[in-house]
Formats: C-alpha cells, structure tokens, sequence
C-alpha cells in the first residue's frame, strides 16, 4: 500500500496542470483590424487635408477652381512672395516670433524653476502652490478674455512703463501667453522632477555645489527630456494662438503700429484675398504659416516621444 501511494503521488506530481482558457485567435486579429483601420482613417483625415493647401499654393486661380484636385502644371513660386510682401504674411510672422521667443523663454525658465522647488523641497503650502497650478489647467480661456482686456488695459495707463505692458504691446501678449501656459508646464515637469535620483542631488551638494548650480547643471540636464516635449507643446500653442492676440492686441489710435500675430494676420488674408479672388496667395500663406511647427515636429518627433514615455513611465 505505502509503495502504490508514493506512485500516485508521484504521478500526480508530474501531470501538468490543465491549461487556462484563451481567447480565440481571431479575436486579436479582429481588435487589430479596427484599430489600425481607425488610425488609418485618422492620418487620412489629418494628412489629407495639409497636402492639398500645400499642392493649391503652388497652383495658379483657375487651377485650383476648375480642377482643385489635380497636380500642379508648373509651381507658382511668386504666389508665396505675393503673399509675404503683398498680404503682410512677412510682418505678421517676425510679430509671431518676437512674441514666441519671449513667451516660450519665460514659460520654460520660470515653469520649470517652479517645477523643481515643487518637486524637491517640502515648505509649507507646498502642496497649496502645486494645486493652485493645476486648477489653472481647468479655467477656460473664453471665461478670462474681458477681465485681462481691462487688466491689460489699466496696465498701460501705468507711468512710462504703461505704453510696453497696455494692449497693442508685446511685453502685454507674453505676459498673458506666459500666465496661460505656466499651468500645464509646471504640472508636466513636475513629476520628472520629482522622480529624479536624490542620491544624485545630495552627492551634489556634498561636493559643494549650491541650489542654483544643482539646478542649472545636474537636474536640468537629467530632464531634458521632458523640457523638450514641453517646450514644443508650447512653441505649438502659442504660434496657433488666437484668441488672445485678437483681443489684446487693440491698436488705441491709428497711428499706432500693427502688431498682429500669424493667425490674425491668415484671417486677414482670407478677407483681403477673397476680395481679390487671389486663392493661391491664400493658399500660400497657409503654407508659410503650417510648414515651420510641421517641419519642427519632424524634427524633434523622437523627443517629443521619448519625453511623453518616460513622463508616463515615472
């Protein structure tokens, strides 16, 4: 008896456990159909749209009404020099850039030195601040459009500073593109901040390097990253921006200088050029305004990835 049992132990042991059910096959197959069936449509509907502004600026008025869906017979090139110099598309866009380069500069030093002190050091009200950040995310900006035209306004009634803070002032529109993309940046660089190597930091300080320097030089390096990914959404944002730069930028007399953005300035276009029927200038400025944010992205698209990874991972 003592000998069978150890053999039906011993054959119990060596049976393999009975498989687990698994879905069928074809349901994967099925998933995988419909998803990148969707991601097709999706790209179509995105791509298709930006190569036919782009293959309609280099067409002359008659080819793009009599046949909007062909190619070209030659490349107009003089519709984007029309554009430029006759629909001010040259003007608005050197306003775009002024007002780009100080709004994203400001946005990234002071969002992510607000990031950092956030993430690495506990104060009180640390938590406070930190929050106060994201329920800025949550204010929609139809809802802020009158109460910062008439602050914006009272700030150019200011003492010689005023005429460079009020409406129809760059230093006005930064200040506002800054208030409104502060939210987001802080809130994306805080959680690559927070879990950076403290080992780090504190080897850091015991070499002597101050706050400031272990800032500037270990932790900023160590998020790049993440500031990449930021500061092209940023770039993004403000160069299609809109709204902000309709209200704000109010000429106060007719003496005063144009200083329009890029989106107000294609609205324009499209009203001067409808006017004159010039479909290819339209066209064109189109392009010159799409083609810089769609090369950089191209060209920083394996950043912008890698930054939203390692976001997601840590």
């Amino acid at each position: 008896m003592p000998q069978e049992l150890v053999a039906v132990a011993l054959a119990t042991a060596d049976t393999e456990p009975p498989e687990q059910a698994k879905p069928p096959r074809g349901s994967f197959g099925v998933v995988n159909f419909f998803s990148q069936g969707f991601l097709l449509l999706w790209a179509a509907m995105v791509v298709l749209p930006l190569l036919w502004a782009v293959m309609s600026s280099f067409k002359t008025d008659k080819e793009i009404l009599t046949s909007p869906w062909s190619l070209p017979a030659s490349p107009q090139w003089d519709n984007f020099a029309r554009a430029w110099t006759t629909g001010h598309i040259g003007t608005f866009f050197l306003n775009t850039v002024i007002v780009l380069a100080g709004g994203v500069t400001i946005t990234m030093v002071v969002g992510a030195m607000a990031a950092y002190v956030l993430a690495r050091y506990s104060f009180p009200g640390n938590r406070i601040v930190y929050y106060a950040f994201v329920a800025g995310l949550t204010l929609p900006v139809f809802l802020a459009l009158v109460p910062l035209f008439k602050i914006v306004g009272n700030l150019g009634t200011i003492p010689v500073i005023g005429p460079y803070l009020g409406l129809n002032s760059y230093l006005g529109l930064i200040l506002v593109y800054v208030a409104f993309s502060l939210p987001f940046t802080v809130f994306f660089l805080h959680s690559f901040f927070r879990t950076l190597p403290t080992e780090i930091a504190e080897a850091g300080l015991l070499d002597g390097a101050g706050h400031a320097t272990l800032f500037a030089r270990v932790m900023l390096p160590m998020a790049k990253p993440g500031l990449i990914s930021i500061g092209i959404f940023n770039v993004i944002g403000q160069w299609n921006q809109y709204l902000l730069p309709l209200v704000l930028l109010q000429p106060q007399s007719s003496f005063d200088t144009d200083h329009s953005v890029l989106a107000e300035g294609l609205l324009n276009l499209a009203v001067t050029q409808g006017y004159k029927s010039d479909w290819s200038g339209l066209f064109a400025g189109m392009t010159i305004a799409m083609l810089p944010m769609l090369a950089m992205y191209i060209v920083f698209q394996r950043q912008v990835q890698a930054g939203l990874t390692a976001g997601t991972l840590k």
